[in-house]
């Protein structure tokens, strides 16, 4: 298990980003949390395998809706945190 935070920026605010990394992040068995940032961006931290951690990333990358364009996406191992489930932070 691993632990990493991802910063995501582009269209992903007032867009259904985080509802739907939060979907896709409980079908890939991860834990964690999502939030928008001020600057416009959406912070994940999210546990789980480091396969599944890529695979998530990929699919966060390559768009989850029409309306959602992510410009960048950058990852950073981070120590690892337990999380009972994954859900949005507002």
């Amino acid at each position: 298990m691993e632990t990493q935070k991802i910063l995501v920026s582009g269209q992903v605010q007032g867009v259904g980003f985080r509802w739907s990394a939060t979907r896709l992040a409980k079908q890939l068995t991860l834990t964690g949390t999502v939030r928008n940032l001020a600057n416009g961006q959406v912070e994940i931290i999210a546990t789980g395998e480091s396969a599944t951690l890529q695979q998530f990333c990929q699919q966060l990358k390559h768009g989850l809706s029409p309306w959602i364009n992510v410009m960048t996406l950058t990852t950073h191992s981070i120590p690892t945190h337990q999380f009972a489930d994954f859900r949005i932070i507002i």
